[in-house]
Formats: structure tokens, C-alpha cells, sequence
């Protein structure tokens, strides 16, 4: 299964994608950030796409699409890290995701650690 996470301009939230990022199992982690989102630490498994948020919601999600389809390696499913961005960046993420087609696991790190949400 590979990681997709979103990395939006709220720092605040970027310990939770830091903690996916380093625990979770995973092939390859892409992290989709806003274009101004700067000074995430990665690691070798990551491939980090910038994009432009500012863009209208159906271009945003045009664009995610054709990128995650060269970007994914054909498995049938996905976990999605939704704790840093907008609810317009998020809605994005998720239409792209299942225009791919992928199915989609929401992904969180809790005091329990690695959740499934769905």
C-alpha cells in the first residue's frame, strides 16, 4: 500500500504527517504540498508534488488526477493522510483518488498509534 498525504500551509498539523510518514509501513509516500508549504522534512520514500491551491476546485483535481495516475504503481488501494490542508484540498485529494481508480483508507496516528478511519 503506499501513503498520499496532504501537506498544506497549517504547520500546526504537520507532526501528525511527520509521525505517518516515519511509522507507516508502506512502498512509496507521496506527499502532495501547497505550493507554499515549506520546510517538511522527508525521506528517501518520498516524492513530493507541489501544487497550486489557489487554482479552482475542478482544475485542482484535474491536476491531481493526472499526476497520482503516473504516480501510483497500480495497487488497489491507497491511504490518505488528510490532517494538514483545506476542506477544498481534501475534496481535491479524494475525487483524484477515485478518478484514478484507487480505493481509499483515511490514515491517522493516535496515542494507539496507526488508525484506520475507514
Amino acid at each position: 500500500m503506499e501513503l498520499i498525504a496532504f501537506l498544506g500551509e497549517d504547520k500546526e498539523n504537520w507532526g501528525q504527517v511527520s509521525a505517518l510518514v516515519n511509522r507507516f509501513e508502506c512502498e512509496k509516500i507521496i506527499l502532495i504540498k501547497n505550493k507554499d508549504a515549506q520546510g517538511f522534512p522527508t525521506t528517501p520514500k518520498c516524492k513530493t508534488i507541489k501544487i497550486d491551491s489557489t487554482k479552482p476546485l475542478i482544475e485542482l483535481k484535474t491536476e491531481l488526477t493526472e499526476t497520482l495516475k503516473k504516480e501510483l504503481s497500480g495497487d488497489f488501494e491507497v491511504a490518505i493522510s488528510l490532517a494538514s490542508g483545506t476542506g477544498k484540498e481534501h475534496m481535491a485529494l479524494i475525487s483524484a483518488a477515485l478518478s484514478v481508480p484507487v480505493g481509499i483508507k483515511i490514515i491517522a496516528y493516535t496515542k494507539e498509534g496507526i488508525k484506520y478511519l475507514t
